[in-house]
């Protein structure tokens, strides 16, 4: 074996938590103690260099130009080379520009566009009928995916303790789903924002086939442009949102929730969390989410106390999300063909490593998905309720 594959083999012994296999060139080494878990077939050699500057944009690349596949299960192999982040590399002075972003309105909104705006056909092939891109809510092993998205909607709305007649403002409410079942189940008048063009044309057009305009309405706004609508809330909801805001701004974020929000109003915010304040991994934002940033849960809590926030409840559901993330990983693969219509071979492959490797992530614990619920000032009149 030449010197510099030598290199790259001795990179991996870092990763010794579960035996694997690195396969090139007819040449196999073994990694860890024990029988192999997966198999690590190489067809070009990944520079040393390249595994140091960072692991994540190293392999990452490498599997979508299909210079690296794994044989036997991708997520199986995610979950036990992903639970050792801890060892990877992302320390290059290059990654600066990746993982600092601007949060201006500009380009925060080129940001998000660029993940979302990719075509509502395409999500429409693996997410479920409610069009829910966030986690869902299993109260059973049976649940399908669509009822555990409509489980989800419907326990938010009930610790949001929303009553006929209150207003209620979505922050990031993609294609619509809460604000429409909002209104269909309560009565009440629900707004969402979105920066996303694609997602506000087809939330409008779902607000049209369910004949409720005179209850609910999206915009296409900036959060930070909230006082445009000219009213106050009694509710406020986001979910999956302020992931794209950034570290920078969580204090303007909630700040902006305050000034929505009537005194007294309830504010629910879910969201993925870590346990501690990252720049985030440099694969996921140059491919996945530009500039997004997952919050700390101990960041939002101190961001809603300065503005006056009580919190009243936090659950964390992310076993929930590892199962989301499998079920649309099946749908992904159930209609892989039809995404090679709509995009090249390396974008399939993108996507597949992007919705396995967060499952992942979620079942090893780097990541969480919070649930805050928290009233602006005091409010003693909310029912007594426990959810879970």
């Amino acid at each position: 074996m030449l010197i510099k594959e030598r290199a790259m083999v001795h990179f991996f012994d870092r990763f010794t938590d579960h035996p694997f296999v690195i396969r090139m060139d007819g040449h196999e080494d073994k990694i860890g103690e024990g029988t192999p878990a997966f198999v690590v077939n190489l067809k070009r050699q990944i520079p040393v260099k390249e595994l140091a500057s960072s692991t994540s944009l190293a392999l990452g690349e490498a599997y979508m130009r299909g210079d690296l596949e794994i044989e036997g299960d991708l997520y199986q192999a995610l979950d036990h080379f992903l639970g050792q982040m801890s060892r990877f590399e992302a320390g290059a002075p290059a990654l600066k520009k990746l993982l600092f972003t601007s949060s201006s309105k500009k380009n925060q909104q080129k940001e998000v566009c660029s993940h979302y705006d990719i075509g509502n056909d395409f999500y429409r092939l693996w997410l479920d009928e409610t069009m829910n891109y966030s986690c869902a809510y299993f109260k059973s092993p049976e649940d399908s995916l669509y009822q555990a998205q409509v489980n989800k909607t419907d326990y938010i709305l009930e610790k949001l303790a929303l009553k006929e007649g209150m207003s209620l403002l979505d922050i990031g409410c993609g294609w619509g789903f809460l604000i429409l079942r909002a209104a269909k189940r309560y009565g009440v008048k629900a707004t969402g924002i979105t920066l996303s063009r694609e997602q506000y044309e087809g939330c409008k057009e779902r607000i049209r086939r369910e004949g409720l305009e005179d209850l609910v309405r999206v915009e296409l706004l900036d959060y930070r442009d909230v006082e445009r609508l000219e009213t106050a809330f009694d509710r406020v909801v986001s979910v999956g949102m302020v992931e794209h805001v950034g570290r920078d701004n969580y204090e303007q974020f909630i700040r902006c929730v305050e000034r929505a929000l009537k005194p007294g109003g309830v504010f629910l915010l879910h969201f993925i969390s870590s346990l501690q304040e990252h720049a985030g991994d440099p694969w996921i934002k140059k491919y996945i989410f530009p500039g997004g940033v997952v919050p700390s849960l101990r960041e939002m809590v101190y961001y809603l106390g300065e503005q006056n926030f009580h919190v009243l409840d936090v659950e964390n559901l992310r076993n929930h999300y590892n199962r989301t993330l499998l079920c649309w990983a099946d749908n992904f693969r159930a209609h892989k063909e039809e995404v090679r219509t709509m995009f090249d071979e390396e974008f399939v492959r993108m996507w597949e490593l992007y919705l396995c490797s967060c499952a992942a992530t979620f079942h090893n614990g780097v990541i969480d998905l919070h649930q805050v619920l928290a009233t602006k000032g005091v409010n003693n009149d909310l029912p007594l309720v426990r959810w879970y």
